[in-house]
């Protein structure tokens, strides 16, 4: 469970090329994160039942990096090595802080729905960061039916919001590069430490920042607690933002960044699904069908 030494490093096979026998559990701790994560925007939209949106992105942080930080305590995890120090940077900037706080912004004044679909670009998105990043170069039919499905996806999306983007969408737009970088960062780091510590050391990095925001936050954000509100936090907070990511990144460093960031492509409409069901949002007739191009793009992928 602890981090390799510095004296040992992992070749450029190692890190582009996953194992054959772990693709299929990859497979599944990817698919995992993807359902963890597609509960987010639902979450996020109970936490501000409660919570203003600083609050509610600082606690979050917080909360997410005691859990993290205690784990790593227990099992008495050495330092990760300098060289790692940038990476979990990007993940922090990127992961940690940068995607939760304009998703947030984003969702005070769009539906969860509208915001899922624009999210939807996130698999294109990692895969082009994770190319120039790794250097991978997947086929192209791969990449023509990433763009397929990002395709379907920002149709759907200007069908939704009539053809106009709003100030939410420049907010989820900067969310889908800064998220496309810690996703891909992370995914390489899970190569060479266990995916759960690349999070972990990430959440704590970004401690000495969350805690006195949340501080500052609790102070001028007005505070009523609800059960949809303190259930939304500890979801963001501890499923999200903790949990998920562990799978996530686990399965992006058995099965490879481009495979697996793919698989996202079918989480705006799980959380679709969620948002009908939770929060009781409709959505058009073109959901499902959409959801047939999106399928249909994936299985693509991954067999690319």
């Amino acid at each position: 469970m602890r981090i390799q030494s510095s004296a040992t490093t992992a070749s450029p096979i190692a890190v582009t090329a996953p194992r054959e026998e772990s693709g299929g559990l990859g497979t599944l701790q990817a698919a995992l994160g993807v359902v963890a994560f597609s509960l987010t925007f639902p979450s996020t939209a109970w936490g501000l039942e409660s919570f203003g949106p600083w609050s509610l992105v600082a606690v979050r942080g917080v909360l997410a990096a005691v859990v993290a930080g205690g784990c790593l305590l227990a099992l008495r995890v050495r330092l990760p090595a300098r060289r790692h120090l940038a990476g979990l940077a990007v993940v922090a900037a990127g992961v940690v802080l940068g995607f939760p706080m304009l998703t947030t912004l984003a969702l005070e004044t769009s539906t969860t729905a509208h915001a899922a679909v624009v999210v939807g670009l996130l698999p294109l998105t990692t895969a082009v960061f994770s190319a120039l990043r790794t250097g991978v170069r997947p086929s192209r039919r791969f990449w023509l039916a990433a763009v397929a499905g990002a395709a379907a996806v920002i149709a759907f999306t200007l069908a939704q919001s009539g053809g106009t983007l709003t100030v939410a969408d420049g907010f989820l737009f900067a969310a889908l590069l800064v998220c496309a970088a810690g996703y891909t960062e992370g995914g390489r780091l899970a190569r060479v430490m266990p995916g759960w510590q690349v999070i972990g050391w990430a959440l704590v990095l970004c401690l000495p920042l969350s805690l006195p925001a949340a501080a500052l936050a609790l102070a001028y954000e007005p505070v009523h607690l609800t059960g949809h509100g303190i259930a939304g936090l500890l979801w963001v907070a501890l499923g999200s933002q903790f949990l998920g990511l562990v799978v996530w990144y686990r399965g992006m460093a058995a099965i490879g960044v481009p495979r697996a960031s793919q698989l996202q492509l079918a989480q705006p409409l799980l959380t679709l699904v969620w948002s009908a069901l939770l929060l009781g949002e409709r959505f058009t007739a073109a959901a499902p069908l959409t959801a047939v191009a999106v399928l249909v793009c994936i299985a693509v992928t991954q067999r690319s």
